[in-house]
């Protein structure tokens, strides 16, 4: 018989708030892992933890904010980035990330993403897309793919998907990039990297929904999620980023990597008053 071994402390025990555990994601829920990579990243980043701030609006990956031992806002729906530059232009000092899902960040929080993207704004956006509203009950998000069953769409979602990358780029956006919740080391720098860069950056994660994405669309579990990233994830090299968008139906590759990192002007206080 194998015998247990019992360690006094986690690595995160220092930036995760064990009193808010167990958390609430489903079983084979890839946000988990997202979170661990943040996590990770601001163990790694070197910047004092009273700078870092992580905000939130709602829906599942919205839950985050509640388990980061940093300063966190968990704010109304598709408000987290307007809450997250107040916060940045209060105080420039400040290392804000946004941490929410792609429903909240690209549906009713969609305007807000586009303009931050325009102005440049100095934050960090880590998208979270499990390609549904996994909270309240699977129904069709912005970036649900053509063709996907949904509670909403059961017939299959007939409306074209956003390609965020895509539209982050076009928006004006610094820095772009693309992994999922297999992709955890190179998310992990991913993150660490937008930290040292000024601007306004963007990663989307993607990631399992087995509950609310998956049952419907004949993914086991997110073993099996995780199992087709494997097989059809490419790194982007000279590929259009109009060519990045998203069909689960077709054997065709899912682009990730880092897209754009271009060094544009900083929208900042200081900057209005010259």
């Amino acid at each position: 018989m194998t015998q247990a071994i019992v360690v006094d402390s986690h690595p995160l025990d220092q930036i995760l708030r064990a009193d808010r555990m167990p958390h609430i994601f489903c079983p084979g829920c890839g946000i988990g892992i997202a979170m661990r990579c943040y996590a990770q990243a601001l163990l790694e980043s070197g910047i004092p933890q009273q700078r870092h701030v992580v905000v939130s609006g709602i829906g599942c990956t919205g839950r985050v904010a509640g388990y980061i031992a940093i300063d966190s806002y968990h704010t109304t729906h598709g408000r987290a980035i307007p809450f997250a530059t107040g916060l940045k232009l209060a105080n420039p000092n400040l290392m804000v990330t946004v941490f929410s899902g792609d429903g909240d960040l690209a549906a009713i929080g969609g305007n807000h993403l586009i303009h931050a993207a325009r102005r440049n704004v100095d934050i960090k956006v880590i998208c979270v897309n499990n390609f549904n509203y996994g909270m309240t009950g699977g129904q069709c998000a912005p970036t649900t793919p053509l063709g996907a069953i949904a509670t909403t769409a059961p017939y299959g979602n007939p409306e074209q998907p956003f390609n965020l990358p895509y539209l982050l780029v076009a928006a004006g956006a610094g820095y772009v990039s693309r992994w999922t919740t297999l992709h955890v080391r190179q998310l992990k720098q991913d993150i660490l990297r937008c930290f040292a860069r000024p601007g306004f950056t963007f990663i989307e994660v993607l990631s399992a929904c087995p509950v609310g994405f998956g049952k419907s669309n004949s993914i086991a579990d997110g073993l099996e999620e995780l199992q087709l990233y494997r097989e059809r994830c490419v790194i982007a090299d000279g590929v259009p980023l109009e060519e990045m968008g998203i069909d689960l139906r077709e054997n065709r590759p899912i682009y990730i990597g880092n897209f754009i990192d271009r060094d544009l002007p900083v929208y900042h206080p200081v900057s209005l008053t010259t």
